[in-house]
């Protein structure tokens, strides 16, 4: 579960990165840190753990985690090797979501003077240099996959029947400048098959508006215009403040907790830019409390028992029997497992069961 940070240079793309992956390294009893120079973990807060916490005693409480790349800056020209562009492709690729960082701040008068790359601030030229570069390399991925699915497809292969269908849809799309990810596909061959191009485009984008001190809620006009962007292209869109929250993460909790409430905030921007980017990935969580972890384990939504057993150890799904659920509204509301139990509340599923968002499991399994 990874997300990549892209955007132009001098947006605040990096300072959001270090300020994610410091926040992370604060985070009591998780080895969170920067695995890289570009590459780091980071919790995605979630205040019903400590709930859990409240009525089940235990020795520490372990988030779901979100692998994040800082992406190389995107120039114009990068799709044909620019800048770094090489670079930035090879990273992108690989990851699950973009988080596309969004200067949404003028220079101010006596303030830190960061030059635009472009001499200029307009939020949404930058974002269409982006796509526009992301659409490029796209375009050259498909058609130089086209020729050799050709052939293939001669051959009466199945995949590459359907591949090559999806190729067709996609080279005009990409070349009128329409993301990926507009496509609409009929099949699960079509998927499974649009999912084996990994292209850029077909990503789902989370715009990050970084605003400035004064415009905490994104409520100014620059902001305005990604917020009504990304709500046109049926993407999300938050405002986050690179300068303030790259303060906040070098502070102790209780510094911390002065300076949100003097900033009249009752949580860091990037807690709700984690979990914007969990939702993004089509992410929810259970957990398994006992008295050494509470823990958060990530799963897709729509999973079922044993591919979400899976997640903790691949041999819980291999032996999966049944599990033991309850949600955490229900330990809210009685107190403990046993008051869960004797109300009848403590349910047994088998296989089919689709998990839930907030469900706190027991996994019996045999090997």
């Amino acid at each position: 579960m990874n997300a990549g940070i892209v955007g132009l240079p001098n947006v605040g793309k990096s300072t959001l990165f270090n300020a994610l992956t410091a926040a992370g390294a604060l985070a009591a009893n998780y080895p969170f840190a920067t695995i890289e120079p570009n590459i780091g973990v980071v919790p995605i807060p979630d205040p019903r753990l400590e709930q859990i916490r409240v009525h089940i005693e235990s020795q520490r409480i372990l988030p779901a985690a979100l692998r994040l790349v800082d992406i190389a800056g995107i120039v114009r020209g990068a799709s044909q090797g620019e800048g770094l562009g090489n670079k930035f492709l090879s990273h992108i690729r690989e990851v699950d979501a973009i988080l596309h960082v969004v200067r949404c701040f003028e220079t101010t008068p006596g303030g830190d003077d960061v030059t635009h790359v472009d001499g200029s601030v307009d939020p949404l030229r930058d974002i269409e240099t982006i796509e526009t570069e992301l659409i490029l390399a796209d375009l050259q991925t498909v058609d130089n996959t086209i020729p050799k699915t050709e052939r293939a497809a001669r051959g009466k292969d199945r995949d590459a029947i359907a591949r090559l269908e999806v190729l067709k849809q996609l080279a005009p799309m990409l070349n009128e400048g329409t993301p990926a990810r507009a496509i609409e596909l009929t099949t699960p061959d079509l998927v499974r098959a649009m999912k084996s191009l990994g292209l850029i485009t077909a990503k789902p984008v989370l715009y990050v508006m970084n605003v400035d001190e004064d415009d905490l809620e994104g409520t100014g006009p620059l902001a305005r215009r990604v917020a009504e962007h990304a709500e046109q292209e049926g993407m999300q869109s938050i405002p986050v403040c690179a300068k303030i929250e790259s303060e906040l993460a070098e502070l102790e909790s209780e510094e911390q907790a002065e300076m949100l409430e003097a900033l009249g905030i009752t949580e860091p921007a990037l807690a709700k830019l984690a979990r914007a980017a969990y939702r993004l990935l089509g992410m929810q969580s259970y957990y398994t409390a006992g008295p050494k972890e509470i823990r958060a384990w990530p799963v897709p939504i729509g999973s079922k028992a044993p591919q979400a057993a899976g997640v903790i150890h691949t041999d819980f799904e291999r032996g999966f029997i049944r599990v033991e659920v309850y949600s955490v509204a229900d330990l809210e509301a009685l107190g403990s497992e046993k008051a869960i139990r004797d109300a009848g509340k403590m349910r047994t599923e088998g296989k089919e069961y689709v998990m839930r968002d907030a469900d706190v499991c027991n996994f019996l399994f045999n090997v």
